[in-house]
């Protein structure tokens, strides 16, 4: 069984970018009691240092819920589990902007990934997204809850006009901003190699998706793949914080357990 000591190919690697005075961004990489793996990027929005405190308390919160959670074992009971979380996690950051003026209107992006055995369930509110790679390619399997991709979806304007909309970056859902909130979430299983890219919008906007797929084929270790997506992301500008997570599936060979 996958203990705490033993992570494999999971990487988390931040950077406050070139502009920014202070990172917005958190994210982290936990077991629970089982040793199961949950990966969460989280990107916090409000005035002042708010999206600092949505941020973390969405990371935090997560953290401390999937350390206490008991064994998962199939697809529905982990999609229950992180739309419940995801559901409390939001009522904590909302209630801790009405009672803290300092923090009105906070709120954060949040994506989350748990492995279990060999599935994945993939859990998004916002902007953050999950990218999958497998031998077919490299795959967005979540979808932007964004202006311009709203506006994409219904026509209006073209994927390359969204690459450069001067409102690329309002987004139209997040944790924490309303009382109640509703999170996607879907179940994809996964097979030897199959890699996961987590990150927000600091990257995304600034390397494109055939860029991130040459870089995750990169035979240096995903780490260095990472540092090239961040540094590649500041040579562009680095205006926004930029935060990842890269996974890369391996079964282990006794006893049909697994590796992260």
């Amino acid at each position: 069984m996958n203990k705490r000591g033993e992570i494999m190919k999971a990487h988390f690697l931040t950077d406050r970018g070139l502009v920014r005075t202070h990172n917005e961004d958190s994210g982290g990489i936990f077991y629970n009691t089982s040793g199961q793996f949950l990966a969460v990027i989280a990107d916090g929005m409000g005035g002042h240092q708010a999206g600092d405190v949505a941020s973390q308390m969405a990371t935090s919160l997560l953290e401390e819920k999937w350390e206490q959670s008991g064994k998962l074992h199939t697809p529905e009971a982990t999609e229950t589990w992180i739309s419940n979380v995801m559901i409390e996690i939001n009522a904590s950051i909302f209630q801790h902007a009405q009672e803290n003026e300092e923090c009105h209107g906070m709120g954060t992006t949040i994506v989350v990934a748990i492995v279990i055995g060999d599935f994945m369930t993939i859990a998004h509110i916002g902007d953050s997204r999950c990218y999958f790679y497998t031998e077919e390619g490299l795959k967005q399997v979540t979808e932007d809850h964004s202006l311009v991709n709203a506006l994409v979806q219904s026509g209006q304007i073209s994927k390359d006009d969204a690459i450069s909309h001067p409102r690329k970056n309002v987004v139209l859902r997040a944790l924490g901003t309303e009382e109640e909130i509703d999170s996607d979430v879907k179940t994809l299983g996964l097979e030897e190699d199959d890699k996961l890219l987590l990150c927000t919008d600091g990257l995304t906007d600034k390397v494109l998706d055939e860029e991130l797929f040459e870089l995750m084929q990169t035979t240096d270790g995903l780490y260095e793949a990472g540092e090239k997506m961040i540094a590649l992301a500041n040579e562009r500008g680095g205006e926004d914080n930029i935060s990842l997570i890269l996974f890369q599936y391996t079964a282990a060979e006794e006893e049909g357990e697994w590796l992260c």
